[in-house]
Formats: structure tokens, sequence, C-alpha cells
């Protein structure tokens, strides 16, 4: 039994970046899709598709630069089962200075830090990306 389906799929990212594989595959949810959603709108993945079918699966495409080097750098789960990470908006963390970026579930959905700080929103810290 999987207790944190969205650490899997982090962890499948993180594996498939590293081994340098073009895609992915994850079993599918609305929450794994909208972070795979933010993660391509932020230019950290190429692509994702949904795939019809019994189970529902999720193919995230990666993205690489010219020398095969990966735009994902790392990634990191930092609300967890065991222990959830809520915070304001006025305290949401920079990652790596601004050139990372936190995913956040607020009461208007997943969103960026950026998109949450712009609209006064806190709300539980999911991942860190950078």
């Amino acid at each position: 039994m999987m207790t944190d389906p969205v650490a899997d799929m982090l962890t499948r990212i993180r594996n498939a970046a590293l081994a340098r594989h073009d895609r992915t595959e994850v079993p599918a949810s609305k929450m794994k899709q909208a972070v795979a959603e933010i993660l391509k709108s932020e230019g950290y993945i190429a692509d994702v598709r949904p795939s019809d079918g019994n189970p529902a699966k999720l193919t995230i495409v990666l993205k690489y630069g010219r020398d095969r080097s990966s735009a994902l750098d790392g990634i990191r789960r930092v609300s967890r089962p065991g222990r959830r990470v809520y915070v304001k908006h006025d305290r949401i963390p920079r990652v790596l200075s601004g050139l990372g970026i936190s995913i956040l579930s607020t009461s208007h959905g997943l969103m960026s830090d950026r998109d949450a700080r712009k609209n006064k929103l806190g709300g539980e810290l999911i991942c860190e990306v950078w």
C-alpha cells in the first residue's frame, strides 16, 4: 500500500531525469495532474498526457537541453502525510533565491509560489522544484 502517491510521482520524475529517460508513467489522479501541469507551465517538463484505460495513467515527457542536461535539477517533497507544512502568503519560502519554485495547495487550487504571493494566498507547501 502506498501512503504518499505525490511523493511517488516526484520520485519517478527525479529518477527518470537522472537516468535520462524521455518519459515516465505514473498512476493518474487529479492532484498529480495539477502538479504536472504546474511543472509544465514553469518549464520543468515538456508535456503531460493523460491516458485512458484501466487503470488510468499520466505520461510525463521530460525536458532536456542541447547537451542532454535535464531542465529539472532537483525536486523535493515538503509536506508529507506524517508532517503537514502550512505557510502564510508572506512566509512562502523562496527556492534558491527565486531560481526554483514551490507548489502550494491553496483554497483556490494548486498553484506556484509566485501566483500564491500575487493572490495573497497561503496553504499547504506540497513540494519544491529547482
